[in-house]
Parts: C-alpha cells; structure tokens; sequence
C-alpha cells in the first residue's frame, strides 16, 4: 500500500492539472478531499455494514431486486445529463424526450390521506 500510495502522489505531483495550480489551491483541494474521504467510510457502514441491507443482499446470494434494476436503467437512461444537456436516450433514439420528473408527478394522482388512529381514552379512577 506504501508503494502505491507513493506512486499516486507522484503522479498527482508531475500532472498538468496540480503543476499548473497555486500552492494555496492546492492546500484547499486537500482539505476539501481529507474531509470528503474520511467522511465516507462513516456513510457507506450503515448500508454495506455487518446488518446493512445490501451486505446482507448480496452475502446471501440475494442479489438486488430485480425491479429496482429497472428503475436505475430508467433513471440513466432518461435522467443522467451529459455535459451538452441530452439523456444517453435522447443521443440514442436522436428524439428528445420530455423531463422524467415533470413526468412521473404530472402522473401522480392524489395522495391517500394516512389512517386515523383511534385514540387512547384514558378514563380517571
């Protein structure tokens, strides 16, 4: 790993991209990645932990649902951005198609009102 992280760093040092910035630049890149890094592992153990659900999905052979596969393949299709504003569908089929958001809530219809509770009367001795 050492050896590896000293690569990194001298790839990082002799790139155009941090030979070309300030110093000061620089500096404030490294605060900004030590943070999102170490942030990160605090993140991803509530889902991938020893009682996180895709831990478990996927340690049992469970794979993900299948459904949610479809979702994810709707929402790259028709909802990822390239830099120029189009969908990998619209550059496909060469046809734009409406906004999936505005779609999906022009589709929704009114929302079910949530159950009414009976109360708890609590009678005085």
């Amino acid at each position: 790993m050492q050896r590896v992280l000293e690569r990194v760093r001298a790839a990082c040092d002799a790139h155009v991209l941090t030979c070309s910035l300030p110093v000061h630049v620089l500096k404030d890149w490294h605060v900004w990645a030590t943070h999102h890094v170490s942030a990160f592992p605090r993140a991803s153990s509530a889902v991938e932990g020893r009682n996180g659900s895709l831990a478990g999905m996927h340690h049992q052979q469970r794979g993900l649902p299948t459904r949610r596969y479809k979702v994810w393949t709707v929402l790259h299709n028709f909802d990822t951005r390239a830099a120029d504003g189009t969908t990998p569908a619209a550059r496909f089929f060469q046809h734009a198609f409406p906004d999936l958001f505005e779609t999906v809530l022009a589709n929704v219809g009114a929302l079910p009102q949530p159950r009414q509770r009976k109360r708890l009367v609590m009678f005085s001795p």
